[in-house]
């Protein structure tokens, strides 16, 4: 059965059973969504112990085998009829022509385009999730509404297997295990703008450093940019038309200036910065660049949707017989990249949006160009129809997490709208000046986000490489301290990040403290130890060897950070 129909039927089904249990309700909006739907309300005071009892309705109703049917009602008679519910009557109002659509089960009539399945009696396995609150029509000018979320399966067996998998990333959410492993933390003081912890910004360097190698390899040039900027380059980039109102403004000796959103529009100064020919070409900028975005509050999420970004970005300028051959590059690299993790990549091809930048002709030749060189790689992808970035299409790619939810991370964008409007140009074989082709692209996304994705996915248990403590020392007795002084001491040479628990404590509770801290590898050295210069070593989820050398230990450690082992 289509999912999306069953979720919107359900969405219904949620609606009719508010309205029979608080009359007084006012109904806004209620599509599917992924895994599950919603449905917005105005009017209603509940809290989630309420939740049970509407559910129960649903039931009862569903029970009724109601059949979802079309309406057809002319304009004034809808009017009418919808006269007390003002959200729907704004969005009748938004409705052309002389007669409009409703969809009904029983008593129940809901403004609707459609996509329902036949009968409530089809309606066996869903359950009310939680409220939240969500402005109208996602405008924080407008009032805040009650949402009640729900999500609905086609068999009872996949709604459990749902809920398990709901209940296990609530105890992998990212923000309780930042705040226990001390990664990060957010305040109010600044909403949707991480604290990062020193054990959070360990992660957050060992990414950096790796992002830094492989686009040095590559052949990229870092550059950094200013936070600040004055709002003419936003109007030439086009940025102020379409994305003014998730931009922060700033009024600066009497001019008006804009915390930058995005890297691109600055990339361009340093890349027209000079006179560029064809054979510099191309010319790859790097930036690892703190952005800030104007996020709704009631859309902030922890790491994953963030008012303050730290994005790693690069620019790539190419002539456009050159596109097929970076974006292949860039295809490869991201690839290389998400198989450190297990990551399998999921590619689509996002196209021309409603409200794009420049005509139609050079939006469909960039799409053509993305589409060849995903062809030319044998990638299967999909389509996402009018998805594209305001300035061109993109290859969206996606992954699945531990939990099998779906990511989307890295993005290669391919623009010239920006090019012609700030008149980026190199010099061609022919003497002439030509428009460069700019590509934007993206591997983590941003840090923030994907340190988020990585701590559940890894459910804090980070991989060696990353991890913010490696290796601990504990001592059974003060006779055993010198050595276990010679071993961190060692460690530390080789730049292990290592600590020394040598507190007058039981073995048995400093492992139990430091397998709550998901560090790695736990030396225990007692008596045996040091009389045989060798370690009792413990991993996080309680597997021990004895009588290892501290040499063969070291070998092994420094092999699976080298590689980035996942163990």
């Amino acid at each position: 059965m289509d999912l999306d129909a069953l979720r919107h039927s359900c969405a219904h089904l949620l609606a009719s059973a508010v309205k029979e249990l608080y009359p007084d309700a006012k109904m806004a909006i209620g599509p599917s969504i992924e895994d599950g739907f919603y449905y917005d309300f105005d009017n209603l005071n509940i809290t989630e112990k309420d939740l049970p009892k509407i559910e129960a309705k649903m039931q009862e109703i569903g029970n009724k085998k109601l059949n979802f049917e079309r309406v057809l009602m002319k304009r004034k008679d809808a009017e009418k009829f919808l006269k007390d519910q003002k959200y729907k009557l704004e969005l009748l109002r938004e409705i052309p022509g002389e007669k409009v659509q409703f969809y009904k089960h029983g008593n129940y009539y809901d403004l609707c385009k459609g996509g329902h399945v036949k009968n409530t009696s089809e309606l066996k396995a869903f359950k009310l999730t939680k409220i939240a609150q969500a402005y109208w029509k996602g405008d924080s000018k407008n009032k805040q509404l009650t949402r009640i979320y729900g999500t609905a399966w086609n068999t009872k067996d996949e709604l459990k297997d749902y809920l398990k998998r709901l209940e296990e990333a609530e105890k992998r959410d990212h923000r309780k295990i930042g705040k226990e492993l001390e990664l990060f933390f957010f305040n109010e003081v600044s909403p949707g703008a991480p604290f990062w912890l020193p054990n959070g910004m360990i992660v957050f360097r060992e990414l950096e450093r790796h992002w830094r190698e492989i686009h040095d390899k590559d052949g990229y040039k870092e550059i950094n940019t200013p936070i600040i900027v004055k709002e003419d380059l936003f109007k030439k980039s086009g940025h102020l038309e379409h994305y003014k109102e998730n931009m922060f403004p700033l009024d600066l000796d009497k001019e008006n200036y804009y915390l930058k959103p995005m890297n691109c529009p600055e990339a361009t100064l340093v890349y027209s910065s000079k006179l560029r020919s064809y054979k510099d070409l191309p010319i790859k900028l790097s930036e690892i660049g703190r952005l800030h975005r104007n996020e709704l509050s009631g859309a902030l999420g922890g790491m994953f949707r963030v008012r303050q970004i730290t994005m790693d970005d690069a620019h790539i300028f190419c002539r456009e017989d050159q596109i097929q051959e970076e974006v292949t590059k860039v295809l490869d690299l991201v690839k290389k990249f998400y198989s450190i993790f297990d990551f399998k990549p999921n590619f689509k091809l996002a196209t021309m949006p409603d409200k794009a930048l420049g005509d139609k002709k050079t939006w469909e030749k960039a799409e053509k160009a993305l589409e060849a060189a995903l062809k030319t790689n044998k990638v299967k992808y999909e389509i996402k129809e009018k998805d594209g970035a305001f300035y061109g299409p993109k290859i969206d790619i996606h992954i699945k997490d531990s939990l099998n939810r779906d990511w989307q991370l890295a993005t290669i964008q391919l623009d010239f709208q920006m090019p012609q409007r700030l008149e980026l140009m190199y010099e061609g074989k022919d003497g002439k000046k030509h428009h460069v082709a700019m590509i934007h692209r993206a591997i983590f996304g941003s840090f923030e986000r994907f340190i988020g994705i990585l701590t559940e996915h890894f459910s804090g248990k980070f991989p060696l490489w990353l991890s913010p403590v490696q290796v601990i020392v504990m001592n059974i007795n003060e006779n055993n301290l010198k050595f276990s002084k010679e071993v961190y001491n060692k460690l530390k040479e080789d730049n292990i990040r290592v600590e020394l628990d040598d507190r007058n404590e039981s073995i048995p509770k400093k492992v139990r403290e430091a397998q709550i801290r998901q560090i790695n590898y736990m030396l225990t050295i007692g008596d045996k130890e040091q009389k045989k210069k060798t370690l009792a070593v413990r991993t996080r989820d309680g597997k021990v060897k004895f009588d290892v050398k501290l040499e063969s230990f070291l070998k092994d450690v420094l092999k699976e950070i080298q590689n980035k082992e996942i163990k």
